[in-house]
């Protein structure tokens, strides 16, 4: 039986108010998924380079987008890209993204072996409102074992950005304005995303973080010793303790991501490898995989029928609308492919910035929002003609179908090459699907369809920047 399966924090139902139920999500699967043949009437940015010579990324976040491209672009590898994207995010996203967030990636390396890297937040000993962060020390140990470039590349673009500022995006725009009754409950988000009216900021205006820059500027010049250790640990202990959090230095400094192959699964021709058993995402996405295989049909029905099995099997009986995550992917000119979602537990998290540090505190596994890390599906898929497919799936149920599906698209021979191949979730911008996918005649990045994202490849930033 699934349930038993599941870590603790899975288990217990969620009985929210304001939240949208179980129910609603099955009976509405197919058209919140976007699987009916009808194309979805626009599209955000795509990028596609020829396969295997020049890197693609995808974020939901185009600043974030970029900066993993621009990375590409000075012979970075997949690896660097992704870890670019989340330090990145952490200034341009953090109401779904940053320092304090965990989460899932799987890692192809040029050999063929996938790695899974979970790093999900837990909560403390002592319990409390905040999460111990685990994703600073794992993106250090991913770049160490598959990065190209020298640490302080990947860390500086996010660092620029909270330090000296940044163009709010539509993406992040979207979501402030759904998060505003919890920006105004905190002073650092106030001062950030707050005008003088009290109102979110608008499209296009510059804000920034120069503490959060600071913090960056430790983790660039110390690794994650930077974040966990030292000043910024202290004041995170420090702001915790005051407030009830009880997150303490120790369990910063014995943060350790776990490494594992990831569980891999042949459907149709395609080698697809996902999270492990030991995590809810794992658990889950496994689960629709199996309630997909025992529909007779792989249509809509079915996709909406292995939806609610899934979702009956965690006894969920409703989820809240944001669960404040988000998912990036990027393959290199050497087929090296990363694939990663993460999550705060919430938009904002906890709702906390840890005074000092402009670090955004991940709320506790244990809190309203802690089914989060269940929903978070990074997929890598292989197959002939030198396919290879990097799939994140974040922010719901709707984040992983949306995923499933697409790989389940290629199988039935309905290739990712153009915008049209990749449905959006019908919940975005708080459920996400982004994919990058490369076969023998070119390499595709495309954003979630409903969403604010950015697919970007190497040559492209690579223009922008001699023009």
């Amino acid at each position: 039986m699934i349930l038993k399966r599941l870590p603790a924090l899975l288990v217990a139902p969620l009985l929210l108010g304001g939240c949208v139920t179980a129910e609603y999500i099955g009976d509405n699967i197919v058209s919140s998924v976007g699987l009916t043949e009808e194309a979805p009437r626009s599209y955000t940015s795509s990028e596609v380079s020829e396969a295997m010579r020049l890197g693609v990324v995808v974020s939901d976040e185009p600043l974030a987008a970029r900066a993993g491209a621009s990375v590409l672009t000075s012979h970075g590898s997949a690896v660097d890209a992704v870890s670019t994207m989340f330090f990145t995010l952490a200034a341009t996203y953090p109401v779904a993204a940053g320092l304090g967030a965990g989460g899932i990636c799987l890692v192809r390396d040029t050999s063929g072996r996938v790695t899974e890297f979970n790093f999900l937040t837990r909560a403390p000993a002592r319990g409390g409102a905040y999460a111990v962060p685990g994703g600073v020390k794992a993106f250090a140990e991913m770049q160490r074992l598959h990065g190209a470039l020298p640490w302080q590349r990947v860390v500086a673009p996010g660092e620029a950005y909270a330090a000296t500022g940044f163009p709010i995006s539509q993406a992040l725009s979207a979501r402030l304005a759904a998060a505003q009754n919890i920006i105004r409950l905190d002073a650092g988000l106030s001062a950030q995303f707050l005008d003088e009216s009290g109102q979110p900021r608008a499209v296009a205006s510059e804000v920034r973080n120069p503490a959060l820059g600071l913090t960056l500027g430790q983790i660039r010049m110390s690794g994650a010793d930077g974040f966990y250790k030292g000043d910024v640990g202290a004041r995170i202990e420090a702001y915790s303790a005051a407030q009830g959090g009880a997150i303490t230095l120790d369990e910063l400094a014995a943060v350790t991501p776990q490494q594992s192959a990831a569980r891999n699964r042949n459907v149709g021709g395609l080698s697809i490898h996902m999270p492990g058993a030991r995590t809810g995402a794992g658990v889950f996405t496994n689960s629709l995989f199996d309630n997909l295989s025992a529909q007779r049909g792989t249509g809509e029905a079915g996709i909406a029928a292995a939806v609610r099995q899934s979702l009956a099997s965690f006894g969920v009986a409703s989820l809240p609308r944001d669960l404040g995550s988000t998912g990036f992917a990027a393959v290199d000119v050497n087929g090296q492919v990363a694939s990663c979602a993460i999550t705060l537990n919430g938009p904002f998290g906890s709702g906390r910035t840890a005074a000092g540090t402009g670090v955004v505190l991940a709320a506790s596994p244990s809190s309203q929002a802690g089914l989060a890390s269940a929903f978070l599906t990074p997929l890598i898929a292989t197959g002939g003609d030198r396919t290879l497919i990097g799939v994140a799936g974040a922010g719901g149920p709707n984040g992983t179908a949306a995923a499933v599906h697409a790989l389940l698209e290629v199988t039935r021979g309905r290739a990712l090459g153009k915008r049209g191949d990749l449905r959006t979730t019908g919940a975005a911008p708080f459920d996400t699907v982004n994919a990058v996918s490369c076969n023998s005649d070119a390499c595709v990045a495309l954003s979630d369809p409903g969403a604010q994202g950015l697919g970007a490849s190497s040559d492209a930033v690579a223009a922008s920047v001699t023009q």
